[in-house]
């Protein structure tokens, strides 16, 4: 599949575009990766510059996000995350939201990523497609699936000034086969067993792929990063990543 993905990139080259990438830098040199945040289409970095980018820099980790390209296919938000991990200063942390932990999962393929993270991840057509459906028909059905207030927010969030800021865009199609990780990186699953767009059993079942068990969150919803409990989701990530990294290093 890797052969094949660089064969196409060969012979049908994914168009340029100017990326968008939010940072929030570390002062100083702690040692810590680069952590490239990857939401899904219709999300921007704005999402993860609301709250995780700054946290995640206070922790001496430099966080970066990047804006999926408008109405773009898998293959080239794979791209543009393995172009922008690879223009990183060291050696990057690939952490993926919603379908784009989906992009982060086949970027993994192409790129030696330090470790990676799939934060409530869209993986499994079939089990997200039949909470999807449940949770809102409507929205699901249209061209552009369009999720609703209780599909992404928990209660107590400013929803409407989040949903305004969405550009609801095609769905990626979920390929029948994950590629395996360049380098065997350790990866980490999150997510929660109240969300009403990633079902809890597609959850263990990308985490059992992966050789692992999801790391759970009750009572939040699928956008964690903007969840009123946003800072616990992102400290275990950190946390997390601090055993991994210091039991390889």
């Amino acid at each position: 599949m890797t052969d094949l993905l660089r064969f196409d990139d060969w012979t049908s080259p994914v168009p340029p575009v100017e990326r968008e990438v939010l940072s929030r830098l570390v002062e100083g040199e702690d040692g810590q990766p680069p952590l490239l945040f990857v939401p899904g289409p219709g999300l921007g970095a704005w999402a993860f510059a609301e709250h995780w980018l700054a946290h995640a820099a206070g922790r001496g980790f430099p966080a970066h996000a990047l804006t999926p390209r408008a109405d773009g296919g898998l293959r080239a938000h794979v791209h543009d995350v393995v172009q922008t991990a690879a223009s990183l200063p060291r050696q990057a942390v690939l952490i993926g939201h919603g379908a784009g932990a989906l992009v982060v999962s086949r970027a993994l393929g192409r790129y030696p990523a330090r470790a990676a993270v799939l934060v409530a991840p869209v993986m499994d057509r079939w089990a997200t497609l039949g909470a999807a459906l449940k949770a809102n028909p409507f929205g699901t059905l249209r061209s552009r699936p369009r999720l609703n207030r209780k599909q992404l927010f928990s209660d107590g969030v400013d929803a409407e000034a989040y949903l305004a800021r969405m550009a609801f865009s095609r769905r990626l199609t979920v390929p029948k086969e994950t590629p395996r990780p360049v380098g065997r990186p350790p990866v980490l699953v999150v997510g929660s067993p109240d969300d009403r767009v990633v079902p809890r059993k597609s959850l263990d079942r990308v985490a059992t792929h992966y050789g692992g068990a999801p790391l759970l969150f009750p009572g939040m919803a699928h956008a964690l990063m903007l969840d009123t409990g946003w800072p616990e989701p992102i400290d275990a990530i950190l946390d997390w990543l601090t055993k991994e990294l210091s039991a390889g290093s």
